[in-house]
């Protein structure tokens, strides 16, 4: 039998990881996340029960399916930054990008997906769990930005400060999105209030992990 190229196993791999992480969120939306099972998300995807579990170890990752993403995402922006830009400012920025593109990592998800999410609690407890993950990132790469000693808190105070500014927009996003309010106006309403809490951070902040030209 002939062996595929890797680039096209690959790419079924991705076609039915695919497949399967869109039928797991139409079941979510129609029927809930708690009520919903592996084996009925197996059934609508055509594949086997732990073709499911393979590809999601978690249930909890066939809804948030980019959760990886999602915690890498402030670390990313930090060791991202240009010359002569501090962390806060490049945070600021990338969080306003994300806010004019309406980017789903934002939490611009949709009023279905944001109830569904809404109405779970292991869904809300997994979010919660994935930001304190994604402020542990952000306080490494502060860390590893700033040359921090390991016994130094400063990384991590700082990174608790900026994580509880994206937590706090996230929630005003799904807020709004659950409120019936459509992206546009979400968008230039968060962007508002980016700007009015990034801007409470300037004073302490604005000169921190500022990167060498």
């Amino acid at each position: 039998m002939p062996i595929e190229p890797m680039g096209l196993r690959e790419s079924k791999k991705q076609e039915t990881r695919q497949l399967i992480s869109a039928q797991a969120t139409r079941l979510f939306i129609e029927q809930g996340f708690e009520s919903t099972t592996l084996a009925e998300i197996a059934a609508a995807a055509r594949v086997a029960k732990k073709t499911v579990t393979n590809y999601f170890p978690r249930k909890e990752d066939l809804a948030l399916d980019h959760h990886e993403e999602f915690v890498a995402s402030l670390a990313g922006f930090v060791t991202d930054r240009v010359p002569g830009e501090s962390a806060l400012s490049a945070l600021r920025g990338a969080f306003l990008a994300a806010a004019r593109g309406c980017d789903p990592i934002a939490g611009f998800a949709g009023p279905e997906f944001s109830r569904m999410i809404a109405d779970s609690p292991t869904l809300t407890t997994r979010l919660r769990d994935l930001h304190d993950q994604r402020e542990e990132a952000l306080a490494e790469a502060l860390a590893d930005a700033t040359g921090a000693a390991p016994d130094d808190i400063t990384p991590r105070a700082v990174a608790a400060q900026i994580g509880a500014v994206h937590r706090v927009l996230f929630q005003r996003i799904q807020e709004l999105t659950l409120a019936g309010c459509d992206n546009a106006r979400i968008s230039a309403l968060v962007a508002a209030d980016a700007e009015r809490v990034f801007g409470l951070l300037e004073p302490s902040l604005a000169d921190y992990a500022v990167r060498a030209h």
